[in-house]
């Protein structure tokens, strides 16, 4: 197998390789940080151009990840659009695209702090979720027990080389950014490093999900 299966909270959960997450008990995948349209944001705020393709190579390994787990719900946990007007600017074949991933499925978009508000795109706008024994939301909040949440675009460093990376221990999951134009912050950065008091596990992304224990 190429996932790694673990447990939080007595729920059952699954990482994928590509970093988007498995709820096995209620169907349900989980996404964060798509930051769709950030090629739009770059060149709309800096004059910047970048190749615009990045919104489609995310709504592609996002239509197989459902096609690959059998989806019924799909949870994007904040940040899906790089800014508000990102979401705005998906052209014709992208939102429909986007529909038809949704079409036959419930689909939440949880608010982040880029797209703070409600986009016309379907699918239901919530701040946080909770469902079997844990609550999703974008930012994970100190304390929390049972949270999974995403924002750091938490990443790895294994044999010379860096990964996206998923960040787990008893209390909490932390989810990397499954959007193809996103960086990353270093599993030991001081922001994680409040949030992981202790050992935790890092499930490195790529062809296969590989974990290894963090001291």
């Amino acid at each position: 197998m190429n996932t790694h299966s673990f447990t939080l909270q007595s729920t059952h959960l699954i990482a994928r390789p590509s970093g988007a997450l498995f709820v096995p008990e209620c169907a349900t995948l989980v996404v964060s940080d798509l930051h769709l349209g950030k090629s739009d944001r770059i060149a709309r705020r800096t004059g910047i151009l970048v190749p615009p393709f990045e919104n489609r190579d995310t709504l592609l390994r996002l239509e197989t990840e459902i096609d690959a787990t059998g989806a019924e719900t799909v949870i994007c946990l904040g940040d899906s659009f790089d800014d508000l007007a990102a979401g705005q600017s998906l052209d014709e074949e992208e939102t429909l695209w986007l529909a038809r991933l949704q079409a036959g499925r419930d689909w939440i978009w949880v608010e982040g702090n880029h797209d703070p508000g409600p986009l016309d795109l379907g699918g239901s706008h919530r701040t946080e979720v909770a469902l079997a024994a844990l609550t999703f939301r974008h930012i994970a909040q100190i304390g929390a027990i049972g949270e999974v949440s995403g924002h750091y675009h938490p990443k790895h460093r294994l044999g010379g080389q860096s990964r996206s990376a998923f960040l787990y221990d008893k209390d909490r999951l932390i989810l990397p950014a499954f959007g193809t134009y996103t960086g990353g912050l270093w599993s030991d950065a001081p922001p994680l490093k409040t949030l992981f008091q202790g050992p935790f596990v890092a499930v490195l992304t790529g062809r296969k999900a590989i974990a290894v224990p963090v001291l």
